[in-house]
């Protein structure tokens, strides 16, 4: 039997990558939703894919983008809160500040799209006690915003090498996407352990024991050099997954299903140059590897799934 996985995708809108790259133009909420959403939504219905879309409050926030946001529950997909403003720095906010921002993205993803989430992943991975301490306070069922990989610095120099930023809004960033302790957390599913009462957090898989990422803007990156090498990668992290007997979350972005004739000015992120057709089709290779080797649920099934588990209560871990 397939043990049960979850997949999800980050609803990062173009203003969203480029205002955390420090580029201008970003304040007139340039967006590519209504080309993105119709071309992922038909990529998983083909495959009979249900997930869970992260969406940013400033996304549903706007008239021109509702159409787009509800075509994904019309199509029975999973929606989660990815916080208002899509600041990687809400580590730094105060708690009523961190109030505000759910509170905001909540009121506004369900006017645009009918649901009241209680998912939460934070944008660039950021996270904090505080966060946690809200996230229970408003009733989240589970908070997905770790990536246990000792790789953070890596992809924030990587990120931000091209980036024309100074003085504070540089140190804003300056754990975007974490610290190299970020691979000293789990990779499975566990428990914080708050005051209030214990938080389910769902990392970003990255490979057992070896804490690599392979949500697929990495295996594409690879695929840009050697798409062997790269599906090769790709399955020894499933294998690792099966072997480590525990489901994976993997993680999408629209980046994955878009190329440099689709958007101008997100050249510097990474695989955006392999032509679309290809890149296209090596998504949906990955995809079917995915579902080959798992059970794929969105995240929300995922967590109930956890719970309900035969294999005992989940591990916890102090902040």
């Amino acid at each position: 039997m397939k043990r049960k996985a979850s997949l999800s995708l980050d609803l990062d809108n173009q203003w969203s990558y480029m205002k955390t790259h420090g580029d201008s133009g970003w304040e007139s909420f340039p967006s590519y939703l209504d080309v993105v959403v119709p071309r992922i939504l038909s990529m998983l219905e083909e495959r009979n894919l249900k997930i869970t879309f992260f969406l940013v409050g400033q996304d549903a926030a706007l008239e021109k983008n509702h159409a787009a946001l509800r075509l994904i529950t019309d199509a029975g997909h999973e929606i989660g809160n990815h916080s208002f403003h899509h600041e990687p720095w809400l580590h730094l906010y105060s708690d009523e500040e961190v109030h505000a921002e759910l509170q905001h993205a909540e009121d506004v993803i369900e006017a645009a799209t009918g649901v009241r989430t209680e998912l939460f992943r934070g944008p660039g991975f950021s996270l904090s006690p505080g966060v946690l301490r809200v996230l229970k306070a408003r009733n989240y069922r589970f908070d997905a915003s770790t990536m246990p990989t000792y790789l953070g610095p890596l992809a924030r120099a990587y990120y931000l090498r091209s980036a024309k930023l100074e003085g504070e809004e540089r140190e804003k960033r300056a754990k975007l996407f974490g610290t190299w302790k970020e691979g000293l957390k789990p990779v499975k599913p566990y428990q914080w352990e708050l005051e209030a009462g214990d938080m389910l957090e769902i990392p970003v898989t990255t490979m057992p024991w070896f804490k690599l990422p392979f949500h697929l803007s990495y295996v594409l990156y690879l695929s840009s050099f050697s798409s062997v090498v790269a599906n090769l990668y790709f399955r020894t992290a499933l294998r690792l997954c099966r072997m480590a007997r525990f489901g994976p979350s993997l993680l999408l972005h629209p980046l994955d299903f878009l190329s440099a004739q689709d958007v101008q000015g997100l050249d510097f992120f990474p695989g955006m140059k392999i032509p679309l057709e290809n890149k296209l089709q090596r998504v949906g290779h990955y995809l079917d590897l995915y579902a080959k080797a798992f059970e794929v649920l969105p995240m929300g099934e995922f967590a109930q799934s956890l719970t309900q588990s035969s294999y005992g209560p989940l591990p916890k871990r102090k902040l």
